[in-house]
């Protein structure tokens, strides 16, 4: 029996999945540091299943694929595409970025694996908005073509911080200072917590003991830590900031999503902050953003979800 598979390939685990009646099933984790090539993990994998003949694949990798030969960022691990292809005897096999497997994802996703923030509807096959707090700051736009969903490459979390409030200016100030710089990534995200964290207790004299970004939300979230709620909350007001723009450079009435490991801690915590305030701030095009919708990626799949969806999509027959 013939057999299609995916994988999400981290900087330390890569997990792997069958694609079955069009829905992932067998998903299994290797540690990327048990195998010296990834064809031995992926070799591994497909030897649990004897009976099935594997033709297609998909990869989401967590570094930039920009040609044949793919370098990770976090492990070992630098393979050839084509090479890889041959050697698992594959008819058709794709490698993408680990953010554009995300991106593909929230064209499949279905209302039990999402959440909406705010208001605002989605426009069927209209243009899509994708970023991801994380260890860094994935962003993408996804856009409707003839040959379905093309996602649109960038790095849009180096983009300048834009500071809107007070507490803003004071968190850009502490950035220029430290680093000679201010961008998006370095307040979206794990350290970008930090860093917010660390601003706001210079910017209102406090001290400021705390190091770890898991600490900051779970301080936040329990209510025991007036500045990492603070934090939390003006964290919430970037990201809703951010979000509009996002809206506003590519028309994005398909909606903006946020994925990543950050936000689907704290989903409640957003939509009670000025996330969705802060998205609609817009001034003049206030109404413009207003019926744009906002959604967290609440399944914890959407890496697989999204290589599958993008497999789909590209490999017929």
């Amino acid at each position: 029996m013939m057999a299609r598979f995916v994988a999400d390939v981290g900087g330390t685990n890569i997990r792997l999945a069958l694609i079955e009646n069009g829905s992932l099933s067998h998903i299994k984790k290797y540690l990327c540091s048990d195998y010296k090539t990834i064809n031995g993990a992926i070799e591994a994998y497909i030897a649990e299943f004897p009976d099935l003949e594997f033709t297609a694949g998909c990869l989401g990798v967590a570094c930039p694929v920009t040609a044949d030969l793919v370098s990770m960022t976090n492990n070992h691990w630098q393979f050839s595409i084509s090479q890889l292809k041959t050697e698992l005897g594959l008819h058709w096999l794709g490698v993408i970025n680990d953010f554009t497997a995300v991106a593909h994802a929230v064209t499949v996703l279905t209302d039990q694996q999402k959440e909406q923030v705010g208001q605002g509807q989605s426009v069927d096959l209209d243009n899509i908005a994708v970023f991801g707090p994380g260890t860094g700051l994935g962003v993408k736009h996804l856009t409707h073509t003839a040959g379905g969903w093309l996602a649109l490459d960038g790095e849009g979390g180096h983009v300048d911080f834009a500071p809107i409030d007070e507490v803003d200016i004071a968190i850009w100030q502490f950035l220029t200072d430290k680093m000679g710089h201010a961008s998006a990534e370095e307040v979206m995200s794990g350290r970008g917590l930090v860093h917010i964290y660390q601003a706001i207790a210079k910017y209102k004299n406090l001290a400021a003991p705390l190091d770890d970004p898991a600490d900051i939300t779970e301080r936040a979230l329990d209510g025991s830590c007036a500045l990492s709620e603070a934090t939390l909350n003006q964290f919430c007001k970037i990201l809703g900031s951010f979000a509009g723009n996002l809206a506003l450079n590519l028309g994005t009435r398909g909606g903006v999503y946020i994925g990543g490991g950050i936000a689907p801690r704290f989903t409640n915590f957003i939509k009670q902050s000025d996330f969705r305030k802060r998205f609609e701030a817009k001034g003049r095009f206030r109404d413009y953003v207003a019926g744009i919708p906002t959604f967290i990626i609440t399944e914890p799949d959407h890496g697989l979800i999204g290589a599958m969806a993008y497999l789909n999509q590209n490999c017929k027959g």
